[in-house]
């Protein structure tokens, strides 16, 4: 087999406000906007696909790197996201929240 990655993406209900959400909340750089949302972090796409999925009982997520998770989650908490606390876990520290589609997204600081 002849693989290559393409993207990773979350099914959104509503794309205009998942758009804002991951664009004016999270500062993520929309790439393109076609029938699907593409933001690309560090060279790898994350895309937005407007649908109604059922949920499973998958463990996916997306994990986003941060130098300073302290002052990520006072920033997310000072634009209305809700955000675990952190904690601390082997190697580093891991703080969460989700998406209006209730999409995880992780904060990881390595120690």
């Amino acid at each position: 087999m002849n693989l290559h990655f393409d993207c990773i993406f979350y099914y959104v209900s509503d794309l205009e406000r998942s758009i804002h959400f991951y664009r004016d909340l999270l500062g993520l750089d929309l790439k393109f906007r076609d029938v699907v949302a593409s933001f690309e972090v560090d060279g790898v796409l994350v895309e937005l696909v407007p649908g109604h999925r059922v949920r499973g009982p998958g463990n996916g997520r997306l994990c986003l790197r941060v130098e300073d998770i302290e002052s990520m989650v006072a920033e997310l908490h000072g634009k209305g996201v809700a955000t675990s606390a952190v904690e601390t876990k082997d190697g580093g520290f891991l703080a969460s929240f989700h998406d209006p589609d209730g999409n995880e997204i992780c904060l990881w600081q390595y120690a």
